[in-house]
């Protein structure tokens, strides 16, 4: 009973950002579950790569290229993704960082992170939602935010506005869409090595970050299997509206 709860054989998720990091993560997990997974970003090499070691490996996946920013870009990619399978379940994960402090910060700079983060979320997320609203098909959009949309740290005022509006969003497309079968939840996660984060980790100020987190490391991508699959599957249900944090504690220290 236990692996049917979280059996996906019967779903088709969409994974933005899937190409590389956390999203490639993402998309295997799920595909080991046994859905069927569309990955898309805006490098057509990763994205074939991490698809091709999908289904070396016997599960089902493709590639379509999308830019989350660009909303031209992202209903022409939904289209795509519908004409191979119906989604079932998105998973928000795109996303990008600036280290410049707000004072130093230029206009292209804010809207770059605020556009990707924030409004690419809710652009993907109302064209999948519409097409699940339209076919009565009951859904699942887990958006991937971050521990910094509820603290702060010096040198990442968009990311933590952007992921905090991101987790407001989430509560507000879960109270929107819930009476029409389309549960939309959050994963928080904390610190994790990716391709992102890996020059702040690596650095001295990284190093003491490392530090501050209660279970003195950082985490291990596969910890977010558990949270992602529970999000995304039938086992959760009953859940809409909700955050599930991931961070070794991070969130409770002074960061």
């Amino acid at each position: 009973m236990i692996a049917e709860l979280f059996d996906m054989s019967a779903e088709t998720a969409l994974v933005t950002g899937g190409g590389s990091g956390l999203g490639k993560r993402f998309a295997q997990t799920l595909a080991s579950a046994g859905a069927t997974v569309i990955l898309s970003g805006r490098r057509p090499e990763k994205l074939e790569d991490t698809a091709a070691a999908i289904n070396g490996a016997g599960g089902r996946a493709h590639a379509v290229t999308m830019d989350v920013s660009d909303m031209d870009s992202v209903g022409e990619a939904i289209e795509q993704c519908m004409n191979i399978s119906p989604l079932t379940v998105l998973v928000n994960n795109a996303g990008t960082v600036s280290g410049k402090m707000l004072l130093d910060m230029a206009e292209g700079d804010w809207d770059g992170v605020i556009n990707t983060n924030l409004k690419g979320a809710w652009s993907v997320a109302v064209e999948v939602a519409r097409r699940m609203i339209n076919a009565d098909t009951e859904g699942s959009i887990v958006n991937i935010a971050s521990v910094l949309g509820s603290s702060v740290q010096m040198g990442t005022g968009a990311y933590c506005a952007s992921k905090a509006g991101l987790l407001q969003l989430t509560r507000q497309m879960a109270l929107e869409w819930a009476g029409q079968g389309v549960r939309v939840n959050a994963i928080a996660p904390g610190y994790y090595m990716t391709d992102i984060s890996a020059d702040y980790l690596e650095s001295e100020i990284g190093k003491r970050l490392l530090r501050k987190i209660p279970l003195r490391r950082l985490g291990d991508p596969s910890e977010l299997d558990a949270a992602l699959l529970m999000l995304a599957s039938g086992a959760s249900g009953y859940m809409t509206g909700s955050v599930v944090t991931v961070d070794g504690g991070l969130s409770m220290a002074v960061v």
